[in-house]
């Protein structure tokens, strides 16, 4: 099995359609137009496991039938500190970029509609975030979802640095 993957079946999962993230797409055959539709899912446990997946459709509920499975597909554990994060993080896909920073308690989800989704299907119920250049709802998910894996213990971080902690 891939890296940081979590098997769904020993999982309960919520799962959530991103606001703004379902499309419709329309091609021009003899007959007229044919419309088709893409969804974008986030799936979690609301305890440190999160996933999201994309599908596509002739209609509505099959396109986000077919995301719902692949963000069952794409499952990985993060690591939480408490409500929060355990330090600030940078996530990044394509030319989109979000930064995580950890808030005191009853700071609340500070974020916008994608990454918000994201976040709280992880479980995390206080946090500060901002997005820099694009504002795709799919590169917004797939950067939180990044910065998320690139959370680190402070065990893990002194052994990347050589250091030791007292």
């Amino acid at each position: 099995m891939r890296r940081n993957f979590v098997d769904p079946d020993g999982v309960e999962l919520n799962e959530r359609v991103v606001e703004k993230a379902v499309n419709r797409t329309a091609k021009v055959m003899r007959g007229g137009r044919r419309f088709s539709f893409s969804a974008l899912v986030v799936a979690g446990d609301g305890s440190g496991v999160v996933g999201y997946g994309y599908g596509k459709g002739r209609d509505v509920p099959s396109a986000v039938e077919k995301a719902k499975r692949n963000a069952r597909k794409r499952l990985k554990r993060v690591l939480l500190d408490g409500d929060t994060i355990p330090h600030r993080v940078l996530g990044r896909f394509g030319a989109t970029r979000v930064m995580l920073i950890p808030a005191a308690k009853g700071t609340g989800v500070i974020a916008g509609a994608p990454v918000r989704a994201v976040l709280e299907m992880a479980g995390v119920r206080d946090i500060l975030t901002k997005s820099f250049g694009s504002n795709n709802a799919i590169n917004l998910v797939k950067a939180t979802v990044a910065g998320l894996e690139g959370l680190l213990t402070r065990e893990e971080a002194a052994r990347r640095r050589g250091v030791s902690i007292e």
